[in-house]
């Protein structure tokens, strides 16, 4: 492990055993599926089998009049909201129908799967069963199914409604284009003129999906008084508060949503899905009512990743330096606007120091489901075309591609893309370290009949930060009970309670860390974009700070002395003037209650200073030329992370984002029908890599400390899935002559283009 950590800690930087861990490990975890209530009835949606197509009339009579269905529910029991963007909570906007629309169609179906009604019956078959008794009549529309077709002049408008301002200053309408925005630094086209090297490259990535393990559920109680609680596995029980009590109409007073344990989600379980439709279920049958998504329903009707066009070009002097970027994306926000183009053009560029750039992205609806976040959303897209040209340019140029990059590296007061300009970063440090590993020295080892190659790519992202709030609780015993309000999905409780017990200097073993449901903790921003160990671990530290000072205040009364007499280290209260007066943490703990009562820390804070994070990937590959199979010899990803606060998760992280990359790079996509259907909703068919698809994953942690985090932190969830496509790319090239810009590069797509290349 690379560390420029000006300190060393006693509880951070350790692998304590997880405190959830043991209830994983022998099934005592409950996540949203495993709740069981009292008279507890299930829920199933009827989904549109029309990509496109206007509702015309929804018959419910012979559903309504069935003993067995308990209730039904359309679009008409969702509060009515207004076509035009409002708040939706904490300074985000979206387009109320927009948000009324994804969880039941109104008007049109807008992808295969588009929730249209619901039922609620006594089991989970009767419900599945029952789904036939309601019928709709539709008039079934022409779909468009990629970004391309869907930006031409002559493509089926989704959306008659849309509209966005040009860059002129004029309202486009009928177009499929929600949305268009533009970076600038510079003066774009004198950089072009300066170079001695220009490469322009056009590149096309596939619909994937995050693949998580566990679907998507709700389970809703929804009480006389109008109160209704939703039991449910998501990123952010606030945010699905927000969006329940938005789409039902309720305050959000009325809405407790209780966080289960979850089964991965990268991004796909910010929104929700089935929690309104669970509740109104429940409020019209009197009882609690549960849903859960099948494998099928998880692919074809939750928000993957967006499909892409893009193309770059860079500029750049014979000796390596970038002179001009200029770079054109379009990316499928699939039913409704929303794709993450904004991550994208926010990153791809941010890894160089660069003075002149131009980028256009822009945001396009088409006949799929609505697109949410995948781990750095948006920037592994953007990295595969400029880290692809990145490697030609080296090439051309007969310059190592590593220096290539430390040419150009980003460093402490580079200018971003998007305006931003950096604080301390580890973009230079990431990448000597990368230059000086035994991976990249080792010359890769070739046979004869054999087609090996070897790529390096590097990415960036920007990680999140937001309101985050923990309440800490001494019992009698000296142990602290710590609420806080990041949902957990990667080990964050166990990260967050290090830094309390770093604070306080007592045993990691002695936290007892819990997310609190939405009634119990102040607001906290979603578990998303690697900010959970930044601003939750920042509230533990000030949460600590308060404990603290409360401990010092404690001991002075004990000893009838100044609190500025008494000082706390490594978990002891001590008498500055008497060395003798010594108290630990756990005595004070223990006459808590004859020196004032409970011991309580809280804080909520926003915290700024967040810190971007650097990564590259260095892979080994062969070919089979007869097949177009891709194996990986050796892999060696390497993650500037700020501080590891807990080693063994970040280390999975970056295992676990790589792994990912590598799926996406190789073999993952949507298959589509020419009607608009998803051909591939099975995990036999969605071709996820496997452990034996993989080497071991070696990651390289590099420790470039954030000033902006009381420990440093910076994140680590996101960063390590930017470079892999890149890389992959990269080595397949080195490995073959071929350059492949379209993804996925499949067994079948490498074969065909070495085919091309020799015929």
């Amino acid at each position: 492990m690379a560390t420029q950590t000006p300190e060393n800690y006693g509880v951070i930087g350790k692998r304590p055993v997880r405190h959830d861990g043991a209830d994983k490990v022998t099934g005592k975890a409950q996540y949203g599926a495993d709740l069981n209530l009292p008279g507890m009835l299930f829920g199933k949606v009827l989904r549109s089998p029309h990509a496109h197509a206007r509702i015309k009339s929804i018959d419910l009579s012979e559903a309504l009049s069935h003993p067995d269905i308990k209730a039904v529910v359309t679009s008409q029991d969702l509060s009515p909201l207004p076509d035009k963007p409002a708040e939706v909570g904490e300074d985000l906007y979206a387009n109320m129908k927009y948000v009324r629309d994804r969880i039941l169609a109104s008007d049109k179906v807008l992808f295969k799967g588009h929730p249209v009604a619901a039922i609620a019956a006594g089991s989970l078959h009767e419900a599945e069963e029952l789904l036939s008794l309601i019928k709709v009549d539709y008039e079934v529309l022409e779909s468009v199914t990629d970004v391309e077709s869907a930006m031409a002049e002559d493509a089926p408008i989704l959306h008659e409604t849309i509209k966005f301002a040009s860059l002129s200053g004029d309202e486009v309408h009928n177009s499929n284009i929600a949305s268009h925005d533009q970076y600038v630094l510079g003066d774009v086209e004198k950089g072009f003129k300066q170079a001695d090297l220009v490469v322009e490259r056009e590149y096309r990535t596939k619909t994937v999906h995050q693949g998580y393990i566990e679907p998507q559920n709700g389970t809703a109680s929804w009480r006389s008084d109008g109160h209704v609680t939703i039991w449910c596995s998501s990123q952010g029980h606030f945010g699905i508060r927000d969006q329940v009590s938005t789409v039902l109409g309720l305050p959000v007073s009325k809405v407790t949503i209780v966080p289960m344990e979850i089964g991965g989600g990268f991004g796909g379980k910010l929104p929700c899905y089935l929690e309104p439709i669970a509740a109104l279920l429940s409020k019209k049958t009197g009882n609690p009512v549960k849903m859960f998504m099948t494998r099928a329903e998880v692919i074809e009707a939750s928000g993957p990743t967006s499909g892409s066009y893009v193309k770059v070009k860079i500029g750049v002097t014979n000796d390596g330096k970038i002179t001009a970027a200029q770079g054109y994306l379009a990316f499928e926000a699939g039913a409704f606007p929303g794709s993450p183009i904004g991550g994208a053009t926010a990153c791809m560029l941010s890894p160089y120091d660069i003075d002149n750039l131009l980028l256009d992205g822009y945001d396009v609806v088409d006949n799929k489901p609505k697109t949410t976040a995948y781990r750095a959303p948006g920037a592994p897209i953007g990295a595969l075309a400029v880290e692809t040209i990145m490697d030609e340019i080296a090439e051309q140029l007969n310059i190592d591609p590593v220096d290539l990059r430390l040419l150009n590296a980003a460093k402490e007061g580079t200018r971003r893309s998007d305006g931003v300009v950096n604080g301390k970063i580890g973009m230079i440090e990431l990448s000597e370290i990368v230059k000086n590993h035994d991976h990249y020295q080792s010359p890769l080892e070739q046979e004869e009949g054999k087609l090996r190659g070897r790529g390096i790519a590097f990415g960036y992202w920007r990680n999140n930060t937001g309101p985050a709030a923990c309440v800490a609780t001494v019992t009698p015993d000296g142990v602290v009970n710590l609420s806080e309000g990041s949902v957990d999905v990667g080990g964050s409780r166990t990260a967050i309670a290090q830094q309390l017990a770093e604070v306080l200097s007592i045993p990691i073993e002695d936290v007892n860390p819990q997310v609190a449901d939405t009634d119990s903790i102040g607001y906290t921003s979603v578990t998303g974009g690697s900010g959970v160990a930044f601003k939750s671990g920042w509230a533990a530290y000030e949460a600590a700070q308060e404990v603290k000072k409360e401990m010092i205040k404690r001991a002075s009364l004990v000893w009838d002395a100044k609190e500025d007499e008494v000082e706390y280290t490594d978990g002891i209260a001590q008498h500055k003037s008497d060395p003798e007066l010594k108290l630990t943490f756990k005595e004070i703990a223990s006459a808590s209650n004859g020196t004032g009562g409970p011991i309580v820390g809280s804080a909520g804070v926003n915290p700024g200073g967040v810190g971007g994070s650097y990564a590259a990937m260095l892979v080994d590959v062969e070919i089979d030329p007869e097949t177009g199979k891709t194996t990986i010899l050796r892999c060696t990803p390497f993650t500037d992370v700020g501080k590891a606060i807990h080693p063994d998760y970040v280390e999975g992280q970056i295992q676990g984002g790589t792994a990912q990359g590598i799926g996406w790079a190789l073999n993952e996509e949507y298959f589509m029908s020419d009607d608009g259907k998803v051909m591939n909703s099975s995990l036999l068919d969605y071709r996820m890599p496997t452990s034996l698809d993989l080497p071991m994953i070696d990651p390289v942690v590099v420790e470039v400390f954030n000033p902006g985090h009381p420990f440093g932190v910076r994140g680590v969830g996101e960063s390590p899935l930017v470079p892999p496509l890149a890389a992959m790319a990269n080595a397949l090239y080195d490995a073959t002559g071929v350059r492949m810009r379209e993804l996925p590069m499949s067994p079948a797509a490498v074969k065909k283009a070495l085919d091309n290349a020799t015929s």
